[in-house]
């Protein structure tokens, strides 16, 4: 997949619920964006997607009167381009680097401890790492 426009903080958050939701209208994204600790326009949610759709980071289905918007890259997609952008830009492409700032920033759990080294011998074993969110039960 060709690599996504890098996503504001606001619409890192619609995305967000759309990946929560899945397809979904604007005024059903503006009720869960609202829902949280600020409530949202919906004009300002409605500009938002309408931006998101030029620049390509959501599709929009016009067949029905109500459009209904999805992301166009997955979670799992978006967080893997956004992290390799930062490890890139802000480690000189080190995994090493950006992982113990990211464990000095934000303490893990021993649970995620656990996962990290669960990954990484999974990761020596095979090559690649199972596409899980840390914290998921394997089994």
């Amino acid at each position: 997949m060709a690599r996504i426009p890098r996503p504001t903080e606001a619409e890192l958050a619609i995305l967000r619920v759309l990946w929560e939701l899945g397809p979904a209208t604007v005024r059903q994204v503006n009720e869960r964006l609202s829902a949280g600790p600020r409530d949202v326009g919906y004009t300002t949610t409605l500009k938002l997607m309408q931006i998101m759709a030029d620049k390509g980071l959501v599709t929009r289905d016009e067949s029905d009167r109500t459009h209904i918007y999805s992301a166009r890259a997955s979670q799992d997609q978006t967080q893997r381009q956004l992290v390799s952008d930062l490890m890139d830009k802000a480690f000189g492409g080190s995994a090493a680097a950006l992982v113990l700032q990211a464990l000095s920033a934000h303490p893990a759990s021993p649970a995620e401890l656990e996962e990290i080294q669960r990954l990484i011998a999974e990761y020596r074993r095979t090559g690649i790492i199972a596409k899980r969110k840390v914290g998921e039960h394997h089994g």
